[in-house]
């Protein structure tokens, strides 16, 4: 085994620092930063338009010759799942099929230009596309009249549905291009993969329930309120369509072998086979063939519609919604441009993104598209079929756009059913989620109460106020990991200067008196008292009252005569303590035990006359290692110092160790030490402090113990 031996100095903070000159450091002020943020040059300007227009970056890398046909061939493929999805996904948002390709167009086209991810595929997503649905079901429901808006007049109520959808996706899109341009891309980082996968979950299990109506050819009032998902699932579920639930049954079955025979040969297969536009193409001829909608009564597509502009009036029904959409959409989509940045080795910009997306549903809710985000497997379409840059979802828009107007009424007699079948084939993978909570359970229960209460309360609350209880648990799950944390006592694994928790070991070394306290964590307001009541095991400011009660009690009997003093006062700890009847003046029983009156010093550890009983304590030297303290607030800052005098009252020898050089600086400036904390207590290293301690403590051999682990 290979060894290293290192002979130096025991150093304290305040040795090391005589004996080592530090740089100076000259921290920037704020007016400097601010003056340095609104400071052009040439060169700052070109960054500018590059981080605005980050697809001038790639392009002047294109490898033409080596991307292009990729490209293509991804644009192509995702381009007609890009239709499918389209169509199937504005089922979800309680619209016409037809929406869906304004969703899968505008927005790509825009992200084109300000997107700096090169391979997700922008469109629409159908937990987006259902917070949506439950926006349009709200203010213009299948059954009595839509809420009182002026901008409704004069129109049906397919178009009312699409106002109300292009509105809330405006305002989504203003709200992620505010959040962008103010920087605060951040934000999607308080939302985990935990709580997403359990958010994600819920919305499979809402997605799949609200396609029940096309799969058996109900028609279902769309309801909105906490339980709206359990009575769908039975309302007039005696009417179902034969047709239209046999035409479904086929088509999942047909779908879901064909994905499993891509996934187990998708290294041999050159390109994933498009199942899903097979059977639609087939689903399409047959309907038309055999006349479902009039024979069977079959509810198709029908006509394309032609965009128009949003309306204002409606942000104010919407804002409330609008936000979390906003927040769930971003959050979705930079999950996905994350994966695929790293596995291809480029950087993306999250505050840029915010920027694109919104963007992105601005425009695209100008031409009545609803709200676009990514989809994970279209966009493993995109990048598994050989995508290399957003040409890809640029050929895929034009894709959509060529159906949209040349080839679009070809898929008019398409059933809905078949949409709907699709659409519950693609959930697999958000369904299968619900796999997690056995390994979370065994693994961090925490994280397993954040999933299954998200999940919960976004199936039976809905998907808005559910993400919000998601949210609010995981916060706490943090405050609360943050405010109880796992402390240790660490001991001295054996000739060695390494330091670990004493119970995980049994070669160790614990010098009698010394106590070891490793705070996990940073220490603020929230946690300062639970680490003071941790350090000990007693309470020092009451043992230091009992000891000054003792004091005033000896010398009242020194000054009656009643006690005779002949050799060192001594103390013994038995029986329960009695408290003094004199409670008064108690600021004078927490100051520090003055002996100066007394003819000897009194040995707190020994026995005391006249039954005078005061707790013991055991401990002459406690070590607070600090390595893993990455900051201290000013009310914890407080109360650490308060807990230091406390325990130096009581003849504790206390020593930091490990001090971050931050922390320090922020002791120093705010006066922190004095007469009693003083910084001589601050070592570099456990050990530095530990012998120190056997210095001025020394331990006989014959009292050394070696503690076995039990």
């Amino acid at each position: 085994m290979k060894q290293y031996v290192v002979a130096r100095p025991l150093y304290s903070e305040d040795a090391f620092t005589d004996e080592h000159e530090k740089i100076h450091r000259h921290h920037k002020t704020l007016r400097h930063h601010v003056k340095q943020y609104f400071t052009c040059d040439l060169k700052r300007a070109k960054n500018a338009a590059l981080s605005l227009l980050p697809f001038i970056g790639w392009m002047r890398i294109y490898q033409l010759k080596e991307w292009l046909l990729s490209d293509i061939v991804s644009g192509v493929s995702t381009g007609l799942v890009a239709v499918l999805q389209g169509l199937a996904y504005s089922l979800l948002a309680s619209l016409p099929p037809w929406y869906g390709l304004f969703t899968a167009f505008f927005p790509v086209i825009i992200y084109f230009f300000l997107g700096t991810s090169r391979h997700i595929s922008v469109g629409a997503f159908p937990v987006l596309s259902l917070m949506v649905g439950a926006v349009v079901t709200r203010l213009v429901p299948d059954e009595g009249p839509p809420v009182n808006i002026t901008g409704f007049e004069g129109l049906t109520s397919d178009e009312q549905r699409v106002m109300v959808a292009a509105s809330v996706t405006f305002l989504m899109g203003i709200m992620q291009l505010a959040m962008g341009l103010l920087q605060v891309g951040f934000i999607v980082m308080y939302l985990s993969d935990t709580l997403v996968s359990g958010f994600t979950t819920a919305a499979a299990i809402h997605i799949l329930v609200s396609q029940l109506k096309f799969v058996l050819g109900l028609v279902v009032p769309g309801l909105s309120g906490p339980l709206s998902i359990i009575y769908k699932i039975f309302v007039q579920i005696e009417k179902t369509n034969v047709c239209d639930l046999v035409t479904s049954i086929l088509i999942m079955v047909v779908v879901f072998i064909v994905k499993e025979i891509n996934d187990r040969y998708k290294a041999k297969l050159p390109v994933p086979i498009p199942i899903e536009v097979i059977m639609t193409v087939i689903a399409c001829g047959v309907s038309y063939a055999f006349n479902f909608r009039v024979i069977y009564k079959v509810d198709v597509v029908g006509r394309i519609p032609s965009p128009m502009a949003p309306n204002m009036q409606i942000f104010g029904q919407t804002a409330v919604e609008a936000f979390p959409m906003a927040i769930v959409g971003f959050a979705v989509a930079f999950s996905v441009a994350k994966v695929y940045s790293v596995k291809h080795d480029y950087i993306i910009d999250g505050n840029q993104e915010l920027i694109a997306f919104g963007a992105s549903n601005i425009i695209g809710a100008a031409f009545k598209s609803f709200a676009a985000s990514t989809a994970l497997s279209r966009s493993a379409v995109q990048e598994s079929t050989g995508g290399k840059t957003q040409i890809a979802g640029l050929l895929s828009a034009l894709i959509v756009m060529v159906v949209t107007l040349a080839i679009g009424f070809l898929l008019e007699p398409l059933p809905k059913s078949v949409l709907g079948a699709v659409v519950i084939v693609n959930l697999k993978g958000m369904l299968m989620q619900i796999r997690e909570v056995p390994y979370l359970w065994r693994r961090d229960r925490p994280d397993c109460v954040v999933w299954v209460v998200t999940c919960l309360a976004s199936i039976l609350l809905g998907l808005d106020l559910g993400l919000a209880v998601g949210l609010g648990i995981e916060l706490l799950t943090v405050v609360f990991r943050a405010q109880f944390p796992r402390c240790s006592v660490l001991a001295n694994i054996t000739g060695t200067d390494i330091y670990k928790d004493r119970k995980d070991y049994m070669s160790i070394y614990e010098p009698e008196g010394v106590k070891i306290f490793r705070i996990p964590s940073p220490i603020f307001f929230a946690n300062i008292d639970f680490f003071r009541g941790k350090l000990v095991g007693f309470n020092p400011l009451r043992v230091l009252r009992k000891r000054n009660k003792a004091l005033r009690t000896i010398r009242k009997l020194l000054k009656k005569g009643e006690l005779q003093m002949t050799s060192v006062i001594s103390f013994k700890c038995s029986g329960p303590i009695e408290e003094s009847e004199d409670e008064s003046n108690m600021e004078e029983l927490d100051q520090p035990t003055d002996f100066k009156d007394l003819p000897v010093q009194v040995n707190w550890n020994s026995e005391l006359p006249a039954n005078i009983q005061v707790p013991r304590v055991d401990v002459h030297s406690l070590i607070l290692d600090f390595s893993a303290v990455s900051f201290l607030d000013i009310s914890a800052l407080k109360g650490l110092k308060a807990a230091l005098k406390e325990l130096i009252r009581v003849e504790v020898e206390v020593y930091i160790v490990a001090c971050d050089e931050y922390i320090l600086e922020k002791l120093h400036s705010c006066k922190f030490f004095d007469d009693e904390v003083k910084s001589s207590m601050f070592f570099l290293t456990l050990h530095d402090a530990m012998l120190h301690i056997l210095e001025k403590h020394p331990v006989n051999s014959e009292n050394t113990k070696v503690c076995e682990k039990v």
